[in-house]
Protein backbone atom coordinates (compact mmCIF):
# COMPACT_ATOMS: atom_id res chain seq x y z
CA UNK A 1 0.00 0.00 0.00
CA UNK A 2 1.53 3.59 -0.93
CA UNK A 3 1.88 6.43 1.54
CA UNK A 4 -1.15 8.65 0.99
CA UNK A 5 0.33 12.84 0.11
CA UNK A 6 0.06 14.70 3.07
CA UNK A 7 0.20 18.11 2.05
CA UNK A 8 -0.51 19.53 6.02
CA UNK A 9 2.80 17.64 7.00
CA UNK A 10 4.50 19.45 10.35
CA UNK A 11 7.84 18.30 10.93
CA UNK A 12 11.03 16.99 9.05
CA UNK A 13 14.01 14.80 10.86
CA UNK A 14 17.59 15.72 9.78
CA UNK A 15 19.53 13.26 10.01
CA UNK A 16 22.98 15.02 10.53
CA UNK A 17 26.25 13.52 10.28
CA UNK A 18 26.11 10.09 12.38
CA UNK A 19 23.87 8.57 15.04
CA UNK A 20 26.59 7.52 17.19
CA UNK A 21 25.74 8.80 20.87
CA UNK A 22 29.50 9.09 21.53
CA UNK A 23 29.89 10.89 18.11
CA UNK A 24 27.80 13.79 19.66
CA UNK A 25 30.13 16.03 22.01
CA UNK A 26 32.88 16.06 19.82
CA UNK A 27 30.53 16.88 16.40
CA UNK A 28 28.82 19.73 19.10
CA UNK A 29 32.11 20.88 20.48
CA UNK A 30 33.92 21.11 17.05
CA UNK A 31 30.98 23.21 15.17
CA UNK A 32 30.29 25.38 18.46
CA UNK A 33 34.25 26.47 18.29
CA UNK A 34 33.51 26.86 14.13
CA UNK A 35 30.70 29.09 14.55
CA UNK A 36 32.03 30.87 16.89
CA UNK A 37 35.46 31.36 15.55
CA UNK A 38 33.21 32.66 12.10
CA UNK A 39 30.96 34.98 14.38
CA UNK A 40 33.87 37.00 16.00
CA UNK A 41 36.35 36.75 13.32
CA UNK A 42 33.73 38.49 10.54
CA UNK A 43 32.48 40.80 13.72
CA UNK A 44 36.41 42.10 13.84
CA UNK A 45 36.78 42.52 10.50
CA UNK A 46 33.13 44.89 10.27
CA UNK A 47 34.21 46.67 13.21
CA UNK A 48 37.76 47.48 11.65
CA UNK A 49 36.43 48.65 8.62
CA UNK A 50 33.72 50.63 10.31
CA UNK A 51 36.10 52.43 13.08
CA UNK A 52 39.10 53.06 10.98
CA UNK A 53 38.51 55.96 8.32
CA UNK A 54 41.73 54.58 6.43
CA UNK A 55 39.60 51.31 5.48
CA UNK A 56 36.39 53.56 4.24
CA UNK A 57 36.95 52.27 0.43
CA UNK A 58 34.81 51.06 -2.27
CA UNK A 59 36.88 47.43 -1.30
CA UNK A 60 36.61 47.39 2.67
CA UNK A 61 32.91 48.49 1.95
CA UNK A 62 32.26 45.33 0.07
CA UNK A 63 34.35 43.21 2.23
CA UNK A 64 32.54 44.23 5.69
CA UNK A 65 29.06 43.42 3.62
CA UNK A 66 30.98 40.08 2.90
CA UNK A 67 31.42 39.53 6.47
CA UNK A 68 27.81 40.63 7.75
CA UNK A 69 26.70 37.50 4.87
CA UNK A 70 28.70 35.33 6.21
CA UNK A 71 27.75 35.49 9.68
CA UNK A 72 24.01 35.09 8.79
CA UNK A 73 24.60 32.12 6.61
CA UNK A 74 26.25 30.50 9.27
CA UNK A 75 23.82 31.54 11.72
CA UNK A 76 21.04 29.66 9.66
CA UNK A 77 22.61 26.52 9.94
CA UNK A 78 24.74 26.09 12.61
CA UNK A 79 22.34 27.25 15.94
CA UNK A 80 19.80 24.96 15.20
CA UNK A 81 22.42 21.98 14.33
CA UNK A 82 24.11 22.65 17.87
CA UNK A 83 20.71 22.64 19.42
CA UNK A 84 19.83 19.07 17.62
CA UNK A 85 22.34 18.27 18.90
CA UNK A 86 22.05 19.19 22.38
CA UNK A 87 18.94 17.96 23.07
CA UNK A 88 19.43 14.93 21.10
CA UNK A 89 16.54 15.58 18.81
CA UNK A 90 16.33 15.41 15.06
CA UNK A 91 13.05 17.41 14.41
CA UNK A 92 12.51 20.43 12.61
CA UNK A 93 9.31 21.80 11.49
CA UNK A 94 8.11 22.38 8.34
CA UNK A 95 7.47 25.97 8.75
CA UNK A 96 11.23 26.02 9.99
CA UNK A 97 12.34 24.59 7.56
CA UNK A 98 10.99 26.40 4.62
CA UNK A 99 12.46 29.73 6.70
CA UNK A 100 15.80 27.88 6.72
CA UNK A 101 15.42 27.37 3.12
CA UNK A 102 14.80 30.79 2.04
CA UNK A 103 17.39 32.36 4.21
CA UNK A 104 20.15 29.57 3.36
CA UNK A 105 19.16 30.31 -0.66
CA UNK A 106 19.44 34.09 0.51
CA UNK A 107 22.84 34.34 1.84
CA UNK A 108 24.10 32.12 -0.63
CA UNK A 109 23.64 33.93 -3.49
CA UNK A 110 24.21 36.61 -1.93
CA UNK A 111 27.83 35.58 -0.91
CA UNK A 112 28.08 34.83 -4.50
CA UNK A 113 26.79 38.59 -5.26
CA UNK A 114 29.14 40.11 -3.71
CA UNK A 115 32.24 38.08 -4.55
CA UNK A 116 31.36 39.39 -8.14
CA UNK A 117 31.12 42.96 -7.17
CA UNK A 118 34.33 42.93 -5.57
CA UNK A 119 35.64 41.17 -8.37
CA UNK A 120 34.11 44.25 -10.53
CA UNK A 121 35.80 46.77 -8.15
CA UNK A 122 39.54 45.28 -8.37
CA UNK A 123 39.11 45.31 -11.98
CA UNK A 124 38.94 49.17 -11.69
CA UNK A 125 41.47 49.57 -9.42
CA UNK A 126 43.73 47.69 -11.60
CA UNK A 127 42.66 48.40 -14.93
CA UNK A 128 41.45 51.90 -14.61
CA UNK A 129 43.33 53.63 -11.49
CA UNK A 130 43.26 56.84 -12.31
CA UNK A 131 39.33 56.79 -12.92
CA UNK A 132 39.11 54.56 -9.95
CA UNK A 133 37.26 56.75 -7.31
CA UNK A 134 35.11 58.73 -9.90
CA UNK A 135 33.91 54.97 -11.00
CA UNK A 136 33.10 53.09 -7.52
CA UNK A 137 31.96 56.30 -5.83
CA UNK A 138 29.75 55.48 -2.61
CA UNK A 139 26.74 55.72 -4.29
CA UNK A 140 27.30 53.41 -7.26
CA UNK A 141 28.78 50.91 -4.28
CA UNK A 142 25.39 51.48 -2.13
CA UNK A 143 23.80 50.70 -5.55
CA UNK A 144 25.54 47.63 -6.60
CA UNK A 145 24.76 46.25 -2.90
CA UNK A 146 21.63 47.09 -3.08
CA UNK A 147 20.36 45.31 -6.36
CA UNK A 148 22.36 41.83 -5.01
CA UNK A 149 19.89 42.13 -2.26
CA UNK A 150 17.25 42.56 -3.73
CA UNK A 151 17.87 39.95 -6.94
CA UNK A 152 18.52 37.32 -3.88
CA UNK A 153 15.49 38.11 -1.87
CA UNK A 154 13.59 37.84 -4.97
CA UNK A 155 15.22 34.28 -5.67
CA UNK A 156 14.89 33.30 -2.64
CA UNK A 157 11.16 34.13 -2.37
CA UNK A 158 10.85 32.18 -5.59
CA UNK A 159 12.41 29.34 -4.64
CA UNK A 160 10.53 28.82 -1.35
CA UNK A 161 6.93 29.81 -2.78
CA UNK A 162 7.97 26.94 -5.33
CA UNK A 163 8.46 24.71 -1.92
CA UNK A 164 4.91 25.60 -0.67
CA UNK A 165 3.44 24.16 -3.65
CA UNK A 166 4.92 20.52 -3.27
CA UNK A 167 3.15 17.73 -1.05
CA UNK A 168 5.38 15.24 0.92
CA UNK A 169 4.79 11.39 1.85
CA UNK A 170 5.33 10.07 4.93
CA UNK A 171 9.43 9.65 4.42
CA UNK A 172 10.38 12.40 6.40
CA UNK A 173 13.83 12.59 6.81
CA UNK A 174 16.54 14.30 5.79
CA UNK A 175 20.21 13.07 5.18
CA UNK A 176 21.51 16.68 5.92
CA UNK A 177 22.09 18.39 8.93
CA UNK A 178 19.96 21.94 7.25
CA UNK A 179 17.38 21.81 4.97
CA UNK A 180 18.81 21.91 1.92
CA UNK A 181 16.86 22.35 -1.27
CA UNK A 182 17.51 19.58 -3.57
CA UNK A 183 17.08 16.79 -0.58
CA UNK A 184 13.82 18.78 -0.10
CA UNK A 185 12.55 18.38 -3.63
CA UNK A 186 13.81 14.98 -3.82
CA UNK A 187 11.15 13.56 -0.77
CA UNK A 188 8.33 14.89 -2.42
CA UNK A 189 5.61 13.13 -3.57
CA UNK A 190 3.81 15.39 -5.96
CA UNK A 191 5.38 16.54 -9.62
CA UNK A 192 8.21 18.38 -9.28
CA UNK A 193 9.65 19.03 -12.57
CA UNK A 194 8.41 22.96 -12.10
CA UNK A 195 10.46 22.88 -9.37
CA UNK A 196 13.80 21.15 -10.62
CA UNK A 197 13.30 23.79 -13.70
CA UNK A 198 13.38 26.95 -11.32
CA UNK A 199 16.04 25.70 -9.48
CA UNK A 200 18.25 24.79 -12.50
CA UNK A 201 17.60 27.90 -14.23
CA UNK A 202 18.05 30.06 -11.09
CA UNK A 203 21.46 27.93 -10.26
CA UNK A 204 22.77 29.15 -13.82
CA UNK A 205 21.79 32.59 -13.78
CA UNK A 206 22.36 33.93 -10.67
CA UNK A 207 25.51 31.20 -10.11
CA UNK A 208 27.13 31.09 -13.63
CA UNK A 209 26.10 34.66 -14.77
CA UNK A 210 28.41 36.36 -11.47
CA UNK A 211 31.02 33.61 -11.99
CA UNK A 212 31.22 34.69 -15.68
CA UNK A 213 31.77 38.12 -14.63
CA UNK A 214 34.65 36.95 -12.26
CA UNK A 215 36.51 35.34 -14.86
CA UNK A 216 35.92 38.71 -17.37
CA UNK A 217 37.58 40.56 -14.80
CA UNK A 218 40.55 38.66 -13.73
CA UNK A 219 41.32 37.73 -17.33
CA UNK A 220 41.15 41.77 -17.92
CA UNK A 221 43.42 42.20 -14.67
CA UNK A 222 45.80 39.41 -15.86
CA UNK A 223 46.13 41.12 -18.91
CA UNK A 224 46.77 45.23 -17.60
CA UNK A 225 49.36 43.07 -15.12
CA UNK A 226 51.14 41.52 -17.87
CA UNK A 227 51.77 44.58 -19.36
CA UNK A 228 53.25 46.55 -16.41
CA UNK A 229 57.13 46.47 -16.83
CA UNK A 230 58.73 46.27 -13.61
CA UNK A 231 58.50 43.00 -11.32
CA UNK A 232 58.01 45.11 -8.35
CA UNK A 233 54.62 46.76 -10.01
CA UNK A 234 53.76 43.63 -11.47
CA UNK A 235 53.65 41.91 -7.31
CA UNK A 236 51.86 45.17 -5.99
CA UNK A 237 49.21 44.51 -8.55
CA UNK A 238 48.61 41.39 -7.79
CA UNK A 239 48.74 41.61 -4.21
CA UNK A 240 45.95 44.15 -3.96
CA UNK A 241 43.64 41.23 -5.17
CA UNK A 242 44.94 37.80 -4.35
CA UNK A 243 43.10 37.62 -1.26
CA UNK A 244 40.00 38.06 -2.98
CA UNK A 245 41.01 35.84 -5.49
CA UNK A 246 41.72 33.07 -2.71
CA UNK A 247 38.58 33.42 -1.63
CA UNK A 248 36.71 33.32 -4.71
CA UNK A 249 38.45 30.01 -5.45
CA UNK A 250 37.56 28.59 -1.93
CA UNK A 251 34.10 29.24 -2.45
CA UNK A 252 33.34 28.10 -5.85
CA UNK A 253 35.82 25.39 -5.29
CA UNK A 254 34.44 23.63 -2.26
CA UNK A 255 30.51 24.25 -3.69
CA UNK A 256 31.25 22.56 -6.84
CA UNK A 257 33.25 20.07 -5.23
CA UNK A 258 30.03 19.39 -3.08
CA UNK A 259 27.67 19.16 -6.47
CA UNK A 260 30.13 17.34 -8.06
CA UNK A 261 31.07 14.62 -5.15
CA UNK A 262 27.19 14.25 -4.96
CA UNK A 263 26.24 13.62 -8.30
CA UNK A 264 29.00 10.81 -8.52
CA UNK A 265 28.51 8.83 -5.60
CA UNK A 266 25.25 9.46 -5.12
CA UNK A 267 25.64 9.71 -1.17
CA UNK A 268 23.37 12.18 0.30
CA UNK A 269 25.70 11.41 3.81
CA UNK A 270 29.04 12.53 1.48
CA UNK A 271 27.18 15.33 0.48
CA UNK A 272 25.99 16.81 3.65
CA UNK A 273 29.76 15.99 5.15
CA UNK A 274 31.18 18.28 1.71
CA UNK A 275 28.70 21.09 2.71
CA UNK A 276 30.56 21.83 5.63
CA UNK A 277 33.18 23.16 3.40
CA UNK A 278 31.17 26.24 1.69
CA UNK A 279 28.73 26.61 4.92
CA UNK A 280 31.06 26.49 7.84
CA UNK A 281 34.91 26.33 6.49
CA UNK A 282 34.74 29.19 3.66
CA UNK A 283 32.88 31.73 5.80
CA UNK A 284 35.03 30.79 9.06
CA UNK A 285 38.58 31.62 6.79
CA UNK A 286 37.64 34.59 5.24
CA UNK A 287 38.48 36.94 8.14
CA UNK A 288 41.87 35.52 8.03
CA UNK A 289 42.60 35.13 4.48
CA UNK A 290 42.02 38.85 3.83
CA UNK A 291 43.28 39.92 7.40
CA UNK A 292 46.36 37.61 6.62
CA UNK A 293 48.47 39.79 4.62
CA UNK A 294 46.95 42.82 4.83
CA UNK A 295 48.28 45.52 6.43
CA UNK A 296 45.29 47.86 6.76
CA UNK A 297 43.43 45.40 8.38
CA UNK A 298 45.63 44.47 10.78
CA UNK A 299 46.01 48.26 11.47
CA UNK A 300 42.25 48.57 12.13
CA UNK A 301 42.30 45.17 14.58
CA UNK A 302 45.02 46.70 16.46
CA UNK A 303 43.28 49.60 17.06
CA UNK A 304 39.38 47.88 18.06
CA UNK A 305 42.18 45.78 20.62
CA UNK A 306 44.14 48.17 21.93
CA UNK A 307 47.52 47.26 20.81
CA UNK A 308 49.83 49.56 19.88
CA UNK A 309 50.21 50.40 16.28
CA UNK A 310 53.10 50.39 14.39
Amino acid sequence: MEPENDTQISEFFLLGFSEKPELQPLLFGLFLSMYLITVFGNLLLILAVSSDSHLHTPMYFFLANLSFVDICFTSTTIPKMLWNIQTRSKVITYAGCVTQIYFLILFAVLDVFLLSVMAYDRFVAICHPLHYMVIMNPRLCGKLVMVSWIMCVLNSLLQSLMMLRLSFCSHLHIPHFFCELNEMVQLACSDTFLNNLVMYFAAVLLGGGPFAGILYSYSKIASSIHRISSAQGKYKAFSTCASHLSVVCLFYCTMLGVYLSSAATQSSHASAVASVMYTVVTPMLNPFIYSLRNTDIKRGLKRIIGAPVM
